[in-house]
């Protein structure tokens, strides 16, 4: 390994199976978040999915408390809750939010609770940092396949559903108009949205999933207003960001405090962020040059 790359890559990088695990995962995360979350974006309903990332604290407690694989837990109470917002929602934004914000408070009461009892068990110390932040260095190689199965659902309901899905995002009354079952589409899209949150809160956590959901799609989306090229950019940053976060997570054992570590959310939230705001550079700097407004036109992004 040349001198540069050994500056980069702490010893044992390349070498690690969990760290092959977590390269991995945390690709196929992304890009199904990516894909999910550029119709979030476009849709408005950016709180759907930061309520259905803070409903997976109840999935992850849950699943400690009665010794099942993390992943089931946020699967299972992400597919309950999106059905929850589904029923009792209107086809409304206003609607929409209400019914969000029902199944969210039901949901953080007994995420409450959850966490209240794994705290008095003497068998699950860093349990709640686990749900909260994510570990990626500690998910089982035996997942894998559950994480690919899921992650091909999601692809497949959006790849389906994309051109429904598209014009239902630019005008749901024009989409009715055209025969298109508005309802049912929106509860597939809320569907794929649960799953994708739930292998985001796998990845990074459960209170910082919405960034992977969201950051890279609306970076994309400051890039480029083409759907198809956008979901295509938000892939390629999300991996980008899971991956040279890993990279970082692993090299901080050797910063202070020294063998602690921190964690890889912290890195990728960090690189999303930066990136997010680095995209909107282009559009202030034409903004100046017109001798526009640079405030107005950072809001637009």
């Amino acid at each position: 390994m040349s001198a540069s790359l050994a500056s980069l890559f702490a010893p044992g990088f390349f070498g690690s199976s969990t760290v092959h695990v977590a390269l991995l995962v945390g690709a196929v995360v992304a890009l199904v978040a990516g894909a999910v979350g550029v119709f979030t974006v476009m849709r408005g309903q950016s709180f759907a999915g930061e309520a259905l990332g803070d409903i997976q604290t109840t999935g992850g407690s849950g699943a400690f408390l009665v010794s099942v694989p993390l992943l089931w837990g946020y699967v299972a109470v992400s597919v309950v809750a999106a059905a929850a917002m589904e029923l009792i929602g209107i086809q409304r934004a206003r609607g929409r939010d209400l019914a969000t914000g029902i199944v969210l408070g039901v949901a953080l009461g007994l995420a409450a609770l959850f966490l209240s009892l794994l705290a008095t068990s003497q068998n699950t110390t860093g349990a709640p940092f686990t749900i909260l932040f994510g570990s990626m260095f500690v998910i089982a190689s035996s997942t894998i396949p559950l994480i690919l199965l899921l992650s091909a659902i999601v692809a497949t309901v959006v790849a389906i559903l994309y051109r429904p899905l598209l014009l239902g995002s630019v005008s749901a009354e024009l989409a009715a108009a055209r025969g298109i079952p508005v309802r049912l589409v929106g509860a597939l899209y809320l569907l794929a949205l649960a799953l994708s949150v739930a292998l985001a809160a796998m990845t990074i956590g459960t209170i910082l999933s919405t960034a992977l959901l969201i950051g890279p799609a609306a970076t994309a989306l400051r890039l480029t207003r083409r759907p198809g090229a956008a979901i295509l950019a938000a892939g390629v940053i999300g991996i980008g960001a899971m991956w040279l976060g890993i990279v970082l997570a692993y090299d901080s054992y050797d910063w202070p405090p020294i063998h602690q570590g921190w964690p890889v959310s912290f890195f990728v939230v960090s690189i999303i962020f930066a990136l997010y705001l680095l995209a909107g550079v282009p559009r202030l700097w034409r903004a100046r040059r017109r001798g526009g407004n640079p405030a107005v036109v950072a809001g637009e992004g």
